[in-house]
């Protein structure tokens, strides 16, 4: 360092501007080599960048040029006598390389710009302070600027560090949770069910373990919230039962397996496939393409009919009514061939056709068959089947009759009218 600072001394410095000049020079160098490293590096960790998720794989060779630029910079700065300007535009050459750094890592976690703008702006200012006398100048300005509301004082630098600590612990909770997601997800000792499970519990650590470091960070005294904790706790206790409720359910949903992602379920009037199960309800698609989210605690108190819970084989009953002059044997293997022609049938175990009545116009069958993949509808292969029926039950002659009834008419007797009475007349 002291001979570098000699090295640099034996530069002429006519008028205070070759050395500033220098330094920018040597920052706008330093970054395209930052840039050419980056070309080179980022195809060969675009394959691990993709664990952390699409936004960072999108934005990879960008962070890496930031990141490559912000260590050069860096050294060079070290390197650079203090107290001059030359090392002031070095300084703000690494504040403007780490805030874009930090600006495209919160962009690639989803977090929108406006929360992004105070922890860039904090960096920078933060960096820039650092490399020009430290920060207490910057934060004692800072400090000064504000208003007072009862007994306390808020300043743009306690809003700056609030609105940073939050957008960096929300930044922090996603990225933990899509790493541990992630590698939950490649485990090999758990099911889909216990996946999901673990990612869920998981996530709830890691909020309640960021709230209690930023509370910590803050400053904030919650002995504060004291008198108030108990009323707030109850208020917050009914307001909140319901919601509870939900995550509790949907966490015992999940552990007793009875219902997974994927399962053929029929709850109510809605009947659909689990899409996932959420924190407060369960997303089901029916064959209409319509998402019913129904609350978790609906699914522990009523009813519930899984179709997948232990087998995915389902029995579908398909009625069917013939004449009472038709060939009942051509007629049931008949009935049984259209089952066997559906596609979505099973032959194992096979279509079986079952006489179940007479009726009052024709003889009432059903066509039993299963299928395994409920998921894909019922009325569907009714509708399959009835098709392929009809045809065959007309080439065969054979007939389904329309219902009939027969109307007896009672005889009418004949009354003969009342012989008038002759001798009232007068």
């Amino acid at each position: 360092m002291p001979g570098f600072a000699t090295l640099l001394a034996r530069v002429p410095d006519e008028g205070g501007i070759v050395h500033p000049l220098l330094a920018l020079a040597l920052a706008l160098l330093l970054h395209l080599a930052a840039a050419g490293l980056a070309r080179f590096a980022a195809p060969r960790l675009a394959v691990h960048a993709h664990v952390l998720g699409e936004g960072f794989a999108q934005r990879l060779r960008a962070m890496l040029r930031y990141a490559i630029s912000a260590l050069l910079i860096g050294i060079a700065t070290a390197f650079w006598p203090h107290e001059s300007v030359g090392h002031l535009i070095l300084g703000i050459g690494l504040g403007l390389s780490i805030a874009l750094l930090a600006a495209l890592a919160l962009r690639a976690l989803a977090i929108p710009r406006w929360a992004v703008l105070p922890l860039a702006l904090l960096l920078f200012l933060s960096i820039v302070s650092g490399t020009s006398g430290g920060l207490a100048p910057v934060g004692a300005m800072l400090d000064t600027v504000g208003i007072s509301l009862g007994k306390r004082r808020v300043t743009v630098l306690g809003i700056l560090s609030i609105a940073a600590t939050c957008v960096a612990l929300f930044a922090l909770v996603r990225l933990a949770n899509r790493l541990i997601g992630r590698s939950i997800g490649r485990a090999d000792g758990f099911d889909p069910t216990q996946k999901l499970l673990a990612q869920k519990l998981a996530a709830i650590v890691v909020i309640v373990a960021a709230f209690f470091i930023g509370v910590d960070l803050l400053g904030i005294d919650l002995t504060a919230f004291a008198v108030f904790s108990g009323a707030l706790g109850l208020a917050v206790g009914f307001g909140l039962q319901k919601t509870f409720g939900n995550l509790i359910a949907g966490i015992i949903l999940l552990m007793d397996r009875s219902i997974k992602p994927g399962d053929v379920i029929v709850v109510g009037d809605s009947f659909g496939w689990v899409n996932k199960i959420g924190v407060r309800a369960v997303s089901v698609i029916t064959r209409d393409g319509k998402e019913h989210l129904i609350p978790n605690e609906n699914l522990m108190t009523q009813e519930v009919e899984n179709w997948s819970y232990s087998d995915r084989n389902v029995r579908v009953r398909i009625p069917v009514g013939v004449g009472y002059d038709s060939d009942l044997t051509l007629a049931q293997d008949l009935m049984r061939q259209a089952a066997l022609d559906c596609k979505r049938v099973l032959r194992e175990p096979e279509p079986n056709v079952w006489l179940t009545g007479f009726g009052e116009s024709r003889i009432e069958h059903d066509i039993l068959v299963w299928i395994s993949d409920p998921e894909g509808g019922v009325g569907n292969v009714k509708s399959d089947v009835l098709n392929r029926l009809w045809h065959l039950f007309k080439d065969a002659g054979i007939t389904i009759p329309y219902p009939q009834r027969v109307v007896h008419a009672a005889p009418v007797a004949m009354v003969s009218p009342p012989t008038p009475d002759l001798s009232a007349t007068p």
